[in-house]
């Protein structure tokens, strides 16, 4: 795949997260894809696995009681990789996690193999999640 088809298949992972489409974003991850979690918070580390990843973007609209919205803000496809900026607004039991993101994503024939995360506010993103 190119650059223009690994960031439309980005887009349509942020269109199927942000709808709570999980069978749609699971045909997009590798069945042993790995995503790295940032921080050092409960929800933190790696996911390893499709199931393990989606089991973790379901308890991210479980703890911020489906608040959660992240807003892309620009991808930029690349042969292997592809990067992603984003917003990140969620708010659960009088907290607010409001912060500025960069995801990338490693993507080998048309499917997502491995993400990681990076936010501008690292120590609120854990003490949202906890």
């Amino acid at each position: 795949m190119g650059t223009q088809e690994n960031a439309e298949l980005v887009r349509r992972g942020y269109e199927a997260f942000s709808a709570g489409d999980m069978a749609t974003l699971g045909e997009l991850f590798a069945a042993d894809a790995v995503w790295h979690a940032a921080g050092g918070g409960v929800l933190s580390g790696a996911k390893q696995g499709r199931d393990a990843i989606l089991a973790y973007f379901g308890e991210l609209g479980a703890r911020s009681e489906g608040s959660l919205k992240v807003t892309v803000q620009e991808i930029v496809g690349g042969e292997n990789h592809t990067v992603a900026l984003q917003h990140t607004h969620a708010e659960s039991n009088g907290k607010i996690l409001d912060t500025d993101g960069t995801l990338t994503f490693q993507i080998l024939d048309g499917k997502i193999t491995e993400g990681r995360e990076f936010f501008d506010d690292t120590a609120q993103a854990d003490a949202f999640w906890a």
